[in-house]
């Protein structure tokens, strides 16, 4: 029985070195061209790019049996196919994947502008044959993925909180996987946004930066709930330079997403974003970049997506875990500290939060921040419980999912990177302190 097959030849279908496809009209008469992109589907298919009204369409749609010759990068073995077209998608998650890889063929090779997709071809593959010829041996030049999968995951199953689950996971991506850039983002599926909560490798952890569904290579694996992965540099699916609508505000004061940029490589040369799936919901997404161009291969996104797939059913159950059961009491009072006041604003429209007209951070997250101080001035509290805020009227958190626990460890994070007056220190599960360094002038918008 032969060893060939699909799977073990993904390699082939990076988009390195060009393929070639042989096709028939009616009448016999051959016709051979490059491919501008094969794209593995499953150990029985593939899908190729459709971009442009050719011969190879015309035979393929009255004729549609085609061979295939593809070449390993690595070692320079070749393979020929036999495939049978039987579809064309225009849309959907493996058309949003080919689309996006075509988008880094063509900057790769000078095409920019020339490239576009407009269906991704679906074939059977119906027979593999291994084509004579002299070969290198492969050498590996990135950690092998199953074993670093499997310390990943190791270590993730020991996580009892959602913060030490997100830092486990950064620190799993670093070690084992050799991945210095990375961005950890949640989605606000009602809004169809992501934010970010944690990011390595970066001089500015970006926590609190936004970009919506569909936008960069993050927005669209978002969207299509599917992996996206770019083995060349495209413009186009820059993370770091994706753009949103911005409307400026009435009242002259800078539109709060534009006070944090999202954190990027200037010119990444390889890119992926993981969706981080449960239950049919995407909670978030798993960015990793590289300076280094084909630096992420399928047997690296194979892991990834089944780590994020561990990541997020463990931070589902976390979610779901009942929280502090003690009473929602009011505790004594701290100390009120010294100083000039820090002048605290909230808008209601958005709920975002200034320091001293210096944007911190809006949403979830700041009606959460601008509530803990409201109670703190009119109180003089300092102690506080996940459990009263989950209960809190103010807040109106919906009663399923509200994702309290990541809103307050970006929170927590977004005060760490702005603001050496305010801070968010954990005390216990369940429970935190407001530590505060000048008293606060509450304002509201």
């Amino acid at each position: 029985m032969s060893l060939l097959s699909m799977d073990r030849l993904r390699n082939c279908l990076e988009g390195i070195v060009p393929a070639g496809i042989a096709t028939c009209d009616p009448d016999g008469m051959p016709n051979v061209t490059y491919i501008s992109q094969l794209m593995y589907v499953d150990d029985a298919h593939i899908a190729l790019s459709f971009q442009f009204f050719n011969k190879t369409r015309e035979n393929i749609l009255a004729n549609p049996v085609a061979t295939v010759l593809m070449m390993d990068p690595d070692t320079a073995a070749r393979y020929r196919l036999r495939i049978r077209y039987l579809r064309t998608e225009t849309s959907g998650p493996l058309f949003e994947r080919m689309k996006a890889k075509l988008a880094g063929i063509a900057s790769h090779t000078g095409m920019v502008g020339v490239f576009r997709l407009r269906g991704a071809d679906i074939y059977r593959v119906l027979d593999i044959e291994s084509v004579p010829g002299r070969t290198l041996p492969f050498a590996p030049l990135t950690p092998a993925a199953l074993p670093a999968l499997r310390r990943s995951a190791d270590a993730l199953v020991t996580c009892n909180s959602i913060d030490a689950l997100v830092d486990t996971l950064q620190s799993a991506l670093e070690r084992h996987f050799g991945i210095e850039h990375q961005s950890l983002l949640m989605a606000d599926c009602a809004a169809e946004r992501l934010c970010v909560i944690a990011s390595r490798g970066y001089a500015n952890s970006g926590a609190g930066a936004e970009i919506a569904f569909g936008d960069g290579i993050v927005g669209v694996a978002a969207r299509e709930g599917t992996p996206i992965r770019l083995m060349f540099p495209a413009v186009e699916y820059a993370y770091s330079r994706a753009v949103r609508d911005r409307i400026a505000p009435e009242d002259g004061l800078p539109e709060p997403g534009e006070e944090i940029p999202l954190p990027g490589l200037a010119a990444p040369a390889s890119q992926l974003a993981v969706p981080l799936l449960a239950m049919g919901r995407c909670l978030g997404v798993l960015y990793v970049e590289s300076r280094q161009l084909c630096r992420f291969d399928y047997d690296l996104e194979d892991a990834l997506v089944t780590l994020c797939a561990q990541f997020s059913l463990a931070l589902r159950a976390l979610q779901a875990e009942p929280g502090d059961d003690t009473s929602v009491t009011a505790p004594p009072p701290g100390a009120v500290p010294d100083g000039r006041p820090l002048r605290v604003r909230h808008f209601a429209r958005d709920n975002s939060v200034f320091f001293d007209d210096t944007y911190l951070i809006k949403g979830v997250a700041g009606a959460i921040l601008k509530r803990l101080l409201e109670i703190h001035v009119d109180s003089g509290r300092t102690e506080f419980s996940n459990r009263e805020l989950r209960l809190d009227p103010c807040l109106r958190l919906p009663d399923i999912c509200d994702n309290l626990d990541t809103r307050l460890i970006l929170l927590t994070r977004r005060l760490i990177d702005r603001s050496d007056d305010v801070r968010l220190e954990k005390t216990g599960r369940g429970r935190f302190r407001l530590q505060l360094n000048r008293p606060i002038q509450l304002e509201h918008g």
